[in-house]
């Protein structure tokens, strides 16, 4: 990115060298035109006029249809004015080009109001519309469209910004208290180091007190001090005579409130400079004492104190500001592209969006090739750092560009213009380029006040163009670059039913609505790499768009007399993402009133796009490629992949508008955007989130893995499963975040003034005043463990310190009041922490923000911890402290985690109960009879049927009791259990309860069910415990049914992460028929006849080694360009060995591995994560038998998860391999390419991880037509 500006120079250079060499305006068949200014005038340019326009015009409209207009690069700047433009088919307009960029000043404005002139049936009113046919070619000059921060800009100019102290609590400045106060700031940064007040009329105490902190002073730095309305009083001689000693001459004098002000650099007496002045009632002249000095980086900044009695109120002001008006930044790029009279913003790195600062730029001699100075100083600060690992570097964009369109709007809010919501005129112009266009590129164009609360009309507009790409036949594929959208008033840049469309480099800041938005769910393989957007506000066109106040007063597309709920508004995005298969590239999220980056699901593309994809496409479609994005300052989430849109229209069963937010919308990516074939991960590469007031992000989904991440100053990241109490509905499904960094609190302070709502200005836990998100009390955590299964691999967590006002603040924490299911495979491997106190934290009952503990999910978190890295016990498990259904004697108590530590065997039962499903479930472990956990269900409204979904340690027994009458449906499944595992369940019921229980096996994607059959009834309880889970025992004098539930099947491959077992969910249905309502509580007599002493868990096992691997590769900093392996794999058969082709061998990255030789299974393993290769084998499965097992092992159980299998055979395999077949299937291959003929040619590249990836391939040709070939890249996964 450094180069970036020095290439853009030159290339500017290179422009201005060519001059009018392939220049539009240089073509000697154009006329040269000045038609004058005439607002009435409707001029059409036709086939055969081609236009140089050499002056400003104004028209009423302008169509260009089968002619050509350019504008004249002339030195002179030229203004076209005109209510609309028109490019229709074969019409051309151009403004310079790609080659020769336009260099004078050109300017498009569109005027006219809402309610005068006709509307075009198809582009409205204020537009520059392109027909079908159209060419737009705007190309402005090139320059840095936007970068970051090199060094903090402080508020005032200063470093570290500046300071203020005085006797009122105001304007977040420091407070001084009566007597003597002192400033001690350090001359190189201009920072305040030290600040103290010493009532020296009160005390005696206090000159000691002084004495004691002027000692502490090092020399060479500035000490100010002054006099609050008396300081004379007790202040003795130890103190006068330190103060002296740094230079005062007037100190042992001090009268009885008498005014005093001084400023000197300690250790150089010669350099104070201080006032004094006599207290008198009717004296109001201040004793003022300042100097001026200069940082190591050449900043001057001046110390000042004033002491002062006025109107018999006490003053004292002490101040540390920059000297000069003007302020100079310094910037990661070369931005020479930038000029004086340029205007740029900074963005907040803040969580309040409304810090972003506005400047121009003025002349600078001193400043280098990164700097530029500012126009006045900046009221807030901009951090400009990498803080903790994590890069809070603000943004910088340019708004000015030397080719403008824009429009001309009025003085304040007219008519129909949503008035009641803006006070301004909101009616801008638009351009919109609508399907079968011939060219259009727009570049460097500044555009301003554009857009309209009109749908459909918008700054920049593709509208229903369809492929703009090659695809669509152009060879030269339509972009926007290098655009500066600000100031507008609805959205930056829209991409309609239009596919293949880049956007690049492109600001967008301050606009209504939607920012960078795809509007129908429809549109795909669009690419929005490098673009800024920032501020960005609620507007009123789409419910998604509007505030709680738009949402409840816009009411035109509900039905009848419907209110719409805040759930269904409330979500303007700057980056909206409507259909998963986009590229997001190098793109900023800098600021909305609610969301950075928002992916939602339309189950069916809407509008004008309705019917050009299949219902639940978009939602099983795999994500395009998602890549070092960032997100900061946002109210609510910075990332959010979740929800759809109601795709119907508003109705009596239905009334909400039209596009309004729903919630039931999940997204489950598969190969081809079909669930009947295999997962396919998102994979969200790169991702830094900070100072977001709400969450890091929210991602909902089946397979998702967030990878080299990082997160400061903000509550956490936190995963959702995908589907319902059983987990995802992707069988197998596993979340996976890796190699992310977590800051709680970083060096990123904030700013105390217009924080933003809900935001506090609170010491931290180093005792620095910061801001602080949720009212400055809520329990941060790292990330938040909700659902599952998810696994949190090398993560690092740093400063997560807990506090008096935020006492929860943990690593690691879970979904606070949680209801629903928590999947006990949720684990945490290889983590890292860093001045953190609690690296876990449940909280307890009461806690502020944790509530009571009292529902199901909160009482059944849990996470195991493979490694130890978080609890030091090598594959524990970590539990609630109260749930009593996992305990055993060997758990270790940590109550400052509000948990236990424990070694065991645990899975889960999903629990469905019906009539009546409204009461509590008392589920008791024998072992712990005294301990009953009270379940309230997975559903607070539970309608028939409740649900429940309680963690169990497997191979124990349990019974289960209710706080009224016993269900007569219970269905239950195991969980989370492998092959073989089981669990004594006694259910209680009513004496003379009759039954029918059956199993059966369901298939969660179908629901097909299988395998049914009757569990007959047992003699006695031996029968069942020694039994297979098929038959049951009624203990009519306890009033406890027994049943076994156990897995008969196991879960691997792809399932290895599902709640179910390979064949599908067993299930145990109970149907009861009971003659008594009474509550189905057997505790007294089921214990103590069925109670056990506690048996011992698993040996708790003490890590033995120091984890150095641990955590994060930091800092998390990621190139343009996203990583990837590039693999070659060559195989040939004894059949294709004299074929022509390549030679056979594996290559990665270049390096080639072959088999030297031998005949059999050549196979290279390489590290999903890096890229490394981590093994290579050589397998004769043609000459040995045991190299048949050796290598069906080596791929079982040698090759770790997360690792690309690459496979060639070499002349021939077919003598021994059997189970090596079988293995290689388990990591993709597929028959009947694994059926290989004998001498036959097979190339794999494989992977294994517990789910497939959409790049695996195989390549089997006929014997005699090989070799077999693949040559692919293969995005890192990890």
């Amino acid at each position: 990115m450094e180069a970036l500006g020095t290439i853009i120079a030159l290339l500017g250079m290179l422009d201005m060298v060519l001059g009018y060499v392939g220049c539009p305006d240089a073509d000697a068949s154009l006329t040269p035109w000045d038609p004058g200014h005439d607002e009435t005038a409707r001029v059409v340019i036709s086939s055969g006029q081609n236009y140089l326009l050499i002056g400003s015009a104004t028209f009423e409209s302008l169509e260009i249809r089968g002619g050509k207009l350019v504008f004249a690069d002339n030195g002179n700047d030229i203004t076209l004015r005109a209510r609309s433009i028109l490019v229709g088919a074969a019409g051309e307009l151009h403004v310079g080009s790609e080659s020769c960029r336009y260099r004078a000043k050109a300017t498009i404005v569109l005027f006219g109001r809402s309610d005068e002139g006709a509307e075009d049936p198809r582009f409205g009113r204020k537009f520059v519309g392109v027909e079908p046919g159209g060419t737009l070619e705007v190309h402005g000059q090139r320059k840095l469209s936007w970068t970051q921060l090199a060094k903090t800009v402080g508020e005032g100019g200063l470093p570290y910004g500046s300071f203020s102290a005085h006797e009122r609590w105001e304007d977040c400045s420091t407070r001084a208290e009566r007597g003597i106060s002192v400033l001690v700031v350090d001359p190189a940064t201009a920072a305040r180091v030290d600040y103290g007040s010493f009532d020296t009329y009160l005390d005696w105490a206090e000159s000691d007190r002084l004495v004691n902190f002027l000692d502490k002073i090092p020399d060479g730095f500035i000490v100010s001090m002054g006099v609050l309305a008396e300081g004379s009083e007790k202040l003795n001689t130890a103190a006068k005579n330190a103060i002296a000693a740094l230079g005062s001459n007037v100190i042992h004098t001090l009268g009885f409130r008498q005014y005093w002000a001084f400023v000197a650099v300690k250790g150089d007496p010669n350099s104070a400079v201080e006032d004094t002045v006599m207290y008198s009632v009717t004296e109001d002249t201040p004793a003022t004492a300042d100097k001026v000095f200069t940082t190591s980086d050449g900043v001057e900044f001046r110390v000042s104190a004033a002491s002062w009695w006025a109107n018999g109120q006490k003053h004292l002001e002490m101040s540390v500001d920059a000297v000069s008006p003007d302020t100079v930044i310094s910037l990661k790029d070369d931005v020479t592209s930038w000029q004086p009279g340029d205007r740029i913003v900074l963005a907040s790195t803040d969580y309040n969006m409304e810090q972003a600062e506005e400047f121009q730029l003025v002349n600078c001699q001193e400043c280098s090739t990164h700097q530029v100075k500012l126009a006045g100083k900046p009221k807030y600060t901009h951090f400009g750092e990498i803080s903790g690992g994590v890069d809070m570097r603000g943004e910088v964009g340019l708004l000015t560009r030397n080719v403008v369109i824009t429009a001309e709007t009025e003085d304040s809010c007219y008519g129909n213009n949503f008035c009641q919501y803006f006070d301004y005129d909101t009616f801008g112009g638009h351009l919109k380029v609508v399907g079968g266009f011939t060219n259009v590129h727009l570049s460097g164009v500044e555009i301003t006040r554009m857009g309209q609360q009109v749908l459909g009309s918008y700054p920049v507009h593709f509208h229903m163009a369809g492929d703009v790409d090659e695809l669509g036949g152009y060879a030269r594929p339509a972009y926007l670059d290098g655009l500066s959208i600000h100031h507008c008033f609805s959205r930056c840049v829209t991409i309609h039913g239009t596919h293949g469309l880049m956007v690049k480099d492109t600001v967008g800041y301050d606009t209504l609505g939607h920012c960078f938005f795809l509007e129908d769910g429809a549109e795909q393989r669009n690419t929005l790499d490098h673009n800024l957007g920032l501020v960005t506000r609620p507007g009123a066109l789409l419910p998604t768009d509007r505030d709680e106040a738009m949402c409840r007063g816009i009411r035109t597309g509900v039905y009848g007399d419907y209110i719409p709920q805040h759930s269904e508004c409330l979500a303007v995005s700057t980056f909206w993402i409507a259909h998963p298969n986009n590229n997001l590239i190098n793109n900023v999220a800098a600021g909305s009133v609610h969301f950075g980056i928002w992916y939602l699901f339309h189950h069916e593309p809407t509008g004008l796009s309705a019917g050009t994809l299949p219902p639940g496409q978009a939602e099983h479609a795999p994500l395009g490629k998602f890549y070092n994005n960032r997100a900061h300052s946002n109210f609510r989430q910075g990332l959010m992949v979740d929800n759809g849109v109601k795709t119907t229209q508003a109705s009596a069963s239905h009334p909400a508008e039209f596009l309004s937010k729903i919630t039931y919308i999940k997204y489950h990516p598969h190969v081809d955007s079909d669930p009947s074939k295999p997962r396919v991960p998102a994979v969200f590469d790169g991702f830094i989130s900070y100072k977001n007031a709400g969450q890091a992000s929210w991602l909902r989904g089946g397979d998702i893995v967030v990878k080299n991440c990082a997160v400061a100053d903000t509550t956490d990241m936190t995963f959702a499963s995908e589907g319902g109490p059983m987990g995802s509905g992707d069988e197998g499904a596993l979340q996976v975040i890796s190699n992310c960094v977590f800051v709680g609190e970083s060096d990123n302070l904030g700013n105390c003034k217009d924080r933003g709502r809900d935001v506090s200005w609170a010491a931290g836990a180093d005792g620095r005043f910061r801001t602080l998100s949720k009212g400055g009390q809520y329990p941060y955590r790292g990330f938040e463990i909700y659902d599952g299964p998810v696994a949190i691999e090398n993560c690092t967590f740093r400063n997560f310190r807990v506090t008096s006002a935020r006492p929860g603040v943990s690593a690691l924490g879970f979904q606070l009041e949680n209801q629903f299911q928590m999947a006990v495979s949720n684990a945490v491997i290889n983590a890292k922490f860093e001045e953190v106190d609690l690296r876990v934290n449940f909280g307890a009952p009461g806690d502020r923000h944790f509530g009571q503990m009292n529902r199901e999910g909160d009482k059944m978190g849990s996470f195991h911890d493979e490694d130890g890295s978080v609890t030091g016990y090598v594959g524990s498990h970590v539990f609630y402290s109260g749930n009593h259904l996992a305990k055993n004697p060997g758990c270790v108590e940590r109550p400052d985690w509000n948990a236990m530590i424990c070694s065991g065997n645990y899975a889960m039962l999903f629990m469905e109960v019906e009539k009546p499903s409204t009461n509590a479930m008392l589920l008791v472990r024998d072992e712990y009879p005294a301990d009953p956990v009270t379940l309230e269900g997975l559903n607070q409204s539970p309608g028939n049927r409740q649900k429940h979904n309680p963690v169990i340690t497997v191979d124990t027994s349990y019974t289960v009791h209710w706080t009224g009458r016993a269900p007569e449906k219970f269905k239950i499944y195991p969980a989370h259990f492998n092959k073989d595992n089981w669990v004594r369940l006694g259910l209680c019921y009513p004496p003379g309860t009759t039954f029918r229980v059956t199993y059966l096996i369901v298939n969660r994607v179908t629901g097909a069910q299988t395998d049914w059959q009757w569990i007959e009834p047992a003699s006695d309880l031996a029968e069942v415990e020694q039994g297979d889970g098929f038959n049951y025992y009624w203990d009519d004098s306890t009033g406890l049914l027994f049943v076994k539930v156990k897995a008969h099947y196991a879960r691997t491959g792809e399932k290895e992460y599902s709640y179910c077992s390979n064949m599908g969910c067993e299930r145990i249905f109970i149907e009861a028929t009971m003659t008594s309502n009474d509550v189905s509580n057997c505790m007294t007599s089921a214990y103590p006849k069925y109670g056990l002493s506690p048996s011992p868990g698993l040996p708790m096992m003490l890590s033995q080694h120091q984890c150095n691997d641990c955590g994060a590769k930091e800092p998390i900093l990621l190139e343009e360009n996203g990583a990837y392996v590039d693999v070659s794999v060559v195989s040939r058969g004894y059949s294709d060995m004299d074929l022509p082709g390549p030679a056979a061998a594996i290559t990665v990255d270049g390096v080639s591995y072959d088999s030297n030789g031998a005949w059999g299974f050549n196979v290279v393993i390489v590290d999903a994560q890096d890229g490394s290769v981590t093994a290579h084998a050589v397998f004769m499965t043609n000459r040995d038998p045991s190299e048949d097992a050796a290598c069906a092992n080596f791929l079982r159980n040698d090759v770790p998860k997360n690792s690309v299998v690459l496979v060639s055979l070499y002349g021939n395999h077919i003598r021994y391999a059997r189970d090596c077949l079988a293995a290689l299937m388990e990591v993709g291959a597929e028959e009947p390419g694994i059926g290989i003929a004998v001498k036959a040619s097979y190339a794999l590249v494989g992977f294994k991880g517990g789910y497939r990836t959409n790049w695996i391939r195989q390549e089997a040709p006929r014997k005699g037509t090989g070799p077999a070939v693949i040559q692919t890249r293969i995005p890192l996964l990890y």
